[in-house]
């Protein structure tokens, strides 16, 4: 079992900055694929960042490219998202999730993942 906590969420203008966190548990976090998504009110969940077990291979949505980094230390076993120039379109809530297979390649899609967090809310005002 891998439990996901969410965290740095919150109300920021646009052009503003955040950085969420996602704390897991499990003692073999390194061999965890790991992914940012978002869902906005009334729309799909959405892939917005993702990276691979030793934090060599990332990849993004075409929307957040340029201004999000997803990174990773195995060690704090955490996953960040820092988020740059954000826009009002990024309001959504935001969640972490896992791949536990031990994919080699950097996952994009909701059914490749296995755990989620419980999501933490960011709003951009305009």
């Amino acid at each position: 079992q891998v439990q996901l906590v969410e965290s740095g969420g919150g109300l920021v203008q646009a052009g503003g900055s955040l950085r969420l966190s996602c704390a897991a548990s499990g003692r073999t976090f390194s061999s965890y694929v790991m992914g940012w998504f978002r869902q906005a009110p009334g729309k799909e969940r959405e892939f917005v960042a993702g990276i691979s077990r030793n934090g060599g291979g990332t990849r993004y949505a075409d929307s957040v490219k340029g201004r999000f980094t997803i990174s990773r230390d195995n060690v704090a076993k955490t996953v960040y998202l820092q988020m740059n120039s954000l826009k009002p379109e990024d309001t959504a809530v935001y969640y972490c999730a896992a791949d536990v297979t031990h994919s080699i390649l950097v996952l994009t899609s909701r059914s490749e993942y296995n755990y989620w967090g419980q999501g933490t809310q960011v709003t951009v005002s305009s």
